[in-house]
């Protein structure tokens, strides 16, 4: 699933890029979801997170670069572009890590362009994300949204943070490769993303959605010294 917001406080631009974009996304069979703002303020309200982000810069009250620089500095971590009248203003675009901009009008060569090196861009990123193939179907899956990863009878059943299970065929070893130091197979049936441990007691692992996996007795001893590991790593 890939977030995406649009800011403008032009509702007919709101709509063209979300037209533009959701037109894209289906020619390429992957799954969106997209969030529609007015405004700066009402944008940096929004609490959820963003994976790529279509923003107006010329817009009354709080701007496209002000608002840019105030998700930054919390951390905000999605592909930026920027929706322009002015080219000029695409200049002080690197203070905020733009990924690239469009300017008004927009063309649809221009945007093409632009989203397929950013699709490009957003595969490549393995290290924060799994891409899933169900299909002709395809997904970005943010590791942060992974809480534990349950495998039956051949098929990968992913337990997401918004409660949604995603499932695909793939073998565990197979899957395992592909994540990150902060997911541990605590059992031939499991891998945890040790973020959401909760706890670790007599052989199971409590995780923060309340279930609870089962870590078999020849993982136990490394789970222990892999759990001291990542508290480094990740939480220092």
């Amino acid at each position: 699933m890939i977030r995406i917001a649009i800011c403008d406080d032009e509702k007919y631009m709101c709509d063209t890029i979300r037209s533009m974009v959701s037109d894209f996304f289906r020619r390429k069979n992957m799954e969106i979801v997209i969030s529609q703002f007015s405004s700066g303020e009402e944008l940096l309200k929004y609490d959820k997170i963003i994976d790529i982000l279509f923003l107006d810069i010329q817009m009354k009250d709080i701007d496209g670069m002000e608002t840019a620089r105030r998700l930054r500095s919390r951390k905000f971590q999605g592909f930026l572009i920027f929706i322009t009248v002015l080219k000029e203003m695409v200049f002080r675009s690197f203070e905020v890590q733009a990924y690239d901009y469009l300017v008004k009008p927009i063309e649809q060569k221009h945007f093409e362009k632009t989203m397929e090196r950013l699709l490009v861009s957003l595969q490549n990123a393995n290290e924060a994300s799994l891409l899933v193939q169900r299909g002709y179907e395809s997904s970005i899956i943010s590791f942060d949204d992974i809480i534990f990863c349950e495998i039956i009878d051949r098929k990968v059943y992913l337990h997401l943070v918004s409660s949604e299970v995603i499932d695909f065929y793939d073998r565990i070893e197979n899957l395992e490769t592909k994540l990150d130091s902060r997911f541990f197979r605590c059992h031939r049936s499991f891998l945890i993303n040790l973020k959401y441990l909760k706890s670790y007691k007599s052989g199971v692992a409590y995780m923060e959605n309340g279930k609870e996996i089962p870590v078999s007795r020849l993982r136990s001893k490394e789970f222990s010294r892999v759990i001291l590991q990542y508290m480094k790593e990740w939480r220092l």
